[in-house]
């Protein structure tokens, strides 16, 4: 039977259609012969995540699973912690419904209704949330499950309330930004909440090791006697997600109904003005900005100059980047915190920063690379232009490095004082780490469209594995090296290798 047009399983199926046509571009980047090899690397990955919760559960369950207050206290904490982030990805979902979906003004200006629209895409968000979310943590659910009773599968109730309470949440969070901000500042803002949201309790958590325990563990501070003697009693309304997660069915039905009911109410209330602010959100892609000329720019400047002046103004004016980067920068806050903290202690106490710096250098490097190399979208301008290629790609290269470089600077002066081995081992592992990514994305470089960042991984992934190979490597040389252990000299050629392994595979240029 074939539902009538406009009605909600019509609109439900468009939206059904278009986020599985999404998902499969997402995955095999528009060609069909990759979705095998998806299946099998994807199969393969999950099998391992598997594994390793097979055998990290299989003590506890083989001792007894206990459900007392310190194992509360962590499951808590730990819940938290995975919500943070699956409000992060709401935040990010609802406001690309508003800000990137083509077919809203083919829509908008039929008869359909825009409230039942709203309705089914929030649904739609919910359902992409849950799923993704789901798929996270089923290893250790079936796990828990396979070894220990169906009674683990209430933590998916668990899942469902607080993926409903994370699009009720980014709902009412745009729309408010809409009504304050306006739709132009609306987008810039929600990046930095869903950015901020996504790493914040991560963050906040890691401020409060380092403060109290002198190191990065969070689970160190769940487990803390100073944290577990000030919560409440076992009995306590606080620890009833923890409960449920842990197999009180009863609880994940009153937690799953109480977060359906949040996530309906809200999309009845904000659905009247899905249309209006749609269509302005729509709009923004055809206003012209006004904004106001530069004292310098027309300055005297040499080609290169001006060339990488010109990338990092593209950069500063992409409508995503935020959303792209944002995380990453927000990462490197936590061992600047461990830097202030303990200032002038003893060095060894910073070996944990090297990596954590360098893994940073090379994953944003290798982001904006993308988006000054291959996210050209006046590619054809620009090649007209009476310069020769080499020079425009050297001057992408140097703004890209140039914005790491300033990034990681305050480290590591500060590291200076403090243990100048450990700051030449930041300096150089982490300048390698970043021009080894922006290399591997300078030979794999594929034109595309600055919108399609998110699925750039799908070009090549060769260029994917390498790059992450890379960073990790390089990452290790760093701790290595920080550490005085020769194995550094192993973990550097290492890095070489999948570097000239990926030189070798890059496509030629004709």
């Amino acid at each position: 039977m074939i539902a009538a047009p406009g009605t909600l399983p019509w609109l439900a199926r468009h939206e059904l259609r278009l986020g599985w046509r999404d998902a499969m571009a997402a995955a095999t980047g528009g060609k069909r012969s990759r979705a095998f090899g998806w299946l099998i690397g994807g199969g393969l990955v999950y099998a391992l995540m598997f594994l390793i919760a097979w055998f990290a559960v299989r003590p506890a369950v083989q001792d007894g699973i206990v459900i007392d207050k310190p194992v509360l206290v962590t499951v808590t904490g730990t819940i938290f912690l995975f919500w943070t982030v699956t409000l992060s990805q709401a935040l990010e979902s609802v406001t690309r419904v508003y800000y990137t979906r083509s077919d809203l003004d083919l829509i908008l200006s039929s008869p359909a209704s825009p409230a039942r629209l709203f309705a089914v895409r929030s649904a739609a968000v919910f359902l992409g949330t849950f799923m993704l979310s789901g798929l996270l943590i089923s290893p250790l659910v079936i796990s828990l499950t396979i070894q220990d009773g169906p009674h683990w599968l209430s933590a998916y109730l668990v899942l469902a309330c607080f993926a409903s309470l994370s699009v009720a949440i980014a709902i009412g969070t745009t729309r408010l930004l809409f009504r304050l901000a306006g739709p132009r500042r609306t987008r810039l803002l929600a990046q930095i909440v869903a950015g901020i949201v996504g790493a914040g309790f991560v963050i906040g958590i890691q401020a409060a090791a380092i403060l109290s325990e002198g190191g990065f563990s969070r689970l160190a501070l769940f487990q803390s006697p100073q944290l577990i003697a000030a919560a409440p009693d076992a009995t306590s309304l606080l620890w009833m997600p923890a409960r449920a997660a842990m197999g009180s069915v009863g609880e994940g039905i009153a937690l799953a109904i109480l977060g359906f009911c949040i996530l309906l109410a809200t999309i009845i209330f904000v659905a009247p003005s899905y249309a209006r602010l749609a269509s302005a959100a729509a709009g923004l892609n055809h206003i012209r900005s006004t904004r106001r000329a530069s004292s310098t720019a027309f300055a005297p400047r040499s080609q290169r100059q001006t060339l990488r002046r010109k990338e990092w103004k593209l950069l500063q004016r992409d409508p995503w980047l935020l959303s792209q980067t944002l995380m990453q920068l927000l990462y490197m806050l936590p061992p600047a915190l461990l830097l202030w903290v303990n200032y002038g202690s003893s060095g060894s106490t910073f070996i944990v920063i090297v990596p954590v710096l360098v893994m940073a250098a090379g994953q944003l490097a290798g982001g904006l690379a993308w988006l000054a190399i291959s996210g050209e979208d006046a590619a054809d301008l620009v090649t007209t232009a009476p310069i020769a290629p080499s020079t425009l790609l050297r001057a992408k290269v140097e703004a890209v490095l140039s914005i790491i470089i300033a990034l990681l600077a305050p480290m590591i002066i500060a590291l200076l004082f403090i243990t100048p081995p450990m700051a030449l081992a930041v300096a150089v592992c982490g300048g390698l780490a970043a021009a080894s990514s922006t290399a591997i994305q300078l030979w794999f470089r594929v034109p595309g469209k600055r919108s399609q960042f998110r699925r750039r991984h799908t070009a090549s992934r060769i260029a994917t594995i390498t790059e992450a190979l890379s960073s990790i490597l390089w990452a290790g040389t760093g701790a290595l090296w920080a550490g005085n252990s020769i194995m550094a000299i192993g973990a550097a050629l290492f890095a070489l290798l999948v570097l000239g392994l990926a030189r070798l595979l890059a496509p030629r240029k004709g």
